[in-house]
């Protein structure tokens, strides 16, 4: 499916998503983006749905400024996925015994570990540079700086909410560990921070929307924000990097002999400095990640539809972006109150996960549909492999 193009006051919304299907509040925002006299231009992604200032599924051009609700509070907050050499046949019958090893090793929901985790024992860590990476801690925002421990012990932990840890089958029986988490509370508090220092710049006075506040370029505040915010990405990436390789020495444990042959990555709320039609403009992807020339994505489902692997086609249009996911297609709280711990049973028949209330709210039905997400930007990736989750941890 090509875009459509639905008019805005300074620049046109380019839509892979349906306008009619889209909620009217996340439309308003849309057409907020387009009032800001720094804007470059707008890409919609088919899971669009309504956010903090910005949409999720937004992505979002502006000339020599940068608005942090447009990047989200979980700064950097992305996927990981692993291709191993192991075949589906070798998974131990007792898919329950390995979703215990993975969460007794991988703190979920408001846990984390007793003591940092020490990446040089770590087996397949794919990140370097530790220790300069910490030393950039005391260079962050000093409202943060009592968050120091907390932060290491965070570093390899998994979160709440949408975030999960699976054991995936792909069509030839394969079998893939696949995760999505971010910057945990560190990330939050920084984006926290620096949303509040927006608001109260003159020039963001009399936006459509004071959750749009910006930065300028060659500003103090630009030069702070963009050093925490290149840090928090960095800390995402990170936390996915040993995570999975604590998943990978799980499943080796309980496999023996397994080899892990491809590793994937991507962001899906983060900033990143690029040029399209000839300017440089910093690019906010906001629930989408982006899809380049050959490059490798991965666009998650629920906790029973899957994930898709896939490769970017470059389009311009859509500033070299594609979707995050499924997308929400009803809130938390709706999703609580219209549905059982029985019709979650139903839905996530065949995959050993949580059945309980407490994840109630991330029921397969309150997403949208992945496959008609997938098919609607058709000209933005191309499928390399559907996965299937067969064992799906949260927090």
């Amino acid at each position: 499916m090509s875009y459509t193009e639905v008019p805005g006051e300074r620049v046109p919304i380019r839509m892979w998503a349906d306008p009619n299907g889209v909620e009217s509040a996340a439309m308003d925002q849309l057409r907020n983006v387009t009032r800001m006299p720094w804007i470059h231009g707008l890409a919609v992604m088919p899971d669009v749905h309504y956010g903090k200032g910005a949409t999720v599924g937004s992505v979002i051009a502006m000339r020599d400024a940068v608005s942090p609700a447009a990047v989200g509070v979980d700064i950097g907050c992305g996927m990981t996925a692993v291709r191993t050499g192991l075949r589906a046949k070798r998974l131990p019958d007792d898919l329950r015994r390995l979703r215990s090893a993975l969460e007794a090793t991988i703190p979920v929901g408001f846990h984390f570990h007793d003591e940092p985790v020490d990446p040089t024992r770590v087996p397949g860590l794919r990140s370097s540079g530790w220790d300069t990476f910490w030393a950039g801690f005391d260079d962050l925002a000093e409202a943060v700086h009592p968050k120091n421990e907390r932060a290491r012990r965070q570093m390899g932990t998994l979160g709440g909410g949408n975030h999960f840890l699976e054991v995936c089958l792909d069509d030839d029986e394969t079998v893939w560990l696949v995760l999505h988490s971010g910057s945990r509370n560190i990330g939050k508090e920084l984006a926290d921070h620096h949303i509040g220092q927006a608001q109260a710049l003159p020039h963001n006075q009399d936006l459509p929307d004071r959750d749009l506040a910006v930065f300028l370029s060659d500003t103090p505040e630009m030069d702070a924000y963009r050093r925490d915010l290149f840090w928090a990405q960095d800390y995402a990436r990170r936390n996915r990097d040993v995570m999975m390789g604590l998943a990978c020495k799980v499943l080796a444990e309980q496999v023996r002999g397994t080899t892990f042959e491809q590793w994937i990555s991507c962001h899906h709320n983060y900033v990143a400095e690029e040029t399209y039609d000839g300017v440089d403009v910093l690019v906010t992807r906001k629930g989408a990640i982006r899809a380049g020339s050959g490059e490798f994505g991965i666009i998650p489902g629920s906790m029973a539809t899957g994930t898709y692997i896939v490769k970017g086609l470059g389009n311009p249009a859509s500033f070299n972006s594609a979707s995050h996911g499924a997308g929400r297609r009803m809130s938390r709280n709706k999703a609580r109150k219209t549905f059982t711990e029985a019709d979650l049973a139903k839905q996530t028949k065949g995959v050993e996960c949580r059945k309980d209330r407490g994840v109630v709210d991330e029921i397969p039905a309150a997403y949208k549909n992945l496959e008609s997400v997938i098919k609607a930007q058709t000209d933005l990736v191309q499928v390399v492999a559907h996965l299937r989750q067969v064992v799906c941890v949260k927090g």
